[in-house]
């Protein structure tokens, strides 16, 4: 990252901030939510995949493993 910094390359830490605060403290601080790290885990995997529009495909993918009876996890 300090070399970027050096040659004067922007570093786009606020944006990655802001987007993790939306993603992980705005969506999982609910009133009364209770998570556990596995269910936590979970529901961020999936909020990430629909944030940036690969919902669609990523199920078509499980889909598929799941007819195949491949265990990917």
């Amino acid at each position: 990252m300090y070399k970027y910094l050096k040659h004067g390359y922007p570093i786009a830490t606020g944006i990655i901030e802001g987007a993790c605060r939306n993603l992980v403290k705005d969506r999982m601080g609910i009133t009364d939510a209770r998570w556990g790290l596995h269910g936590a885990e979970a529901i961020l995997k999936l909020l990430s995949l629909k944030v940036s529009d690969e919902f669609d495909d990523d199920w078509k993918f499980y889909e598929k493993q799941e007819f195949l009876n491949i265990d990917i996890r």
